[in-house]
């Protein structure tokens, strides 16, 4: 049972609350840590950046931020048309090897 002890308002909270809830709900530490860091960069243009720069996309704090593999930097530089099919299964085994 959860009771809630203040009576909700209009307007804009001062302090939330929703990181520490969700810690306390098991969601993923790495989860919570990278909306930490969001906060915080959004908090550091202005203390209403999160309320202005709202865009309707839903930002997924689930994902790992991008960064590109070694895998995919090789496959960007090679030019598939360009190998014999020895070279092509020499490519397979390198690329499983940086996976």
């Amino acid at each position: 049972t959860i009771a809630f002890m203040h009576s909700v308002q209009d307007g804009a909270a001062s302090k939330s609350y929703g990181l520490a809830v969700a810690a306390l709900a098991g969601v993923p530490k790495e989860v919570i840590k990278r909306a930490r860091q969001k906060l915080r960069e959004l908090e550091s243009i202005s203390p209403n950046a999160a309320a202005t720069q709202v865009d309707g996309t839903q930002m997924s704090l689930l994902s790992v931020p991008e960064e590109t593999s070694p895998a995919v930097e090789a496959l960007e530089n090679l030019d598939p048309d360009s190998l014999t099919p020895r070279q092509a299964l020499e490519w397979i085994y390198r690329l499983k090897s940086l996976v």
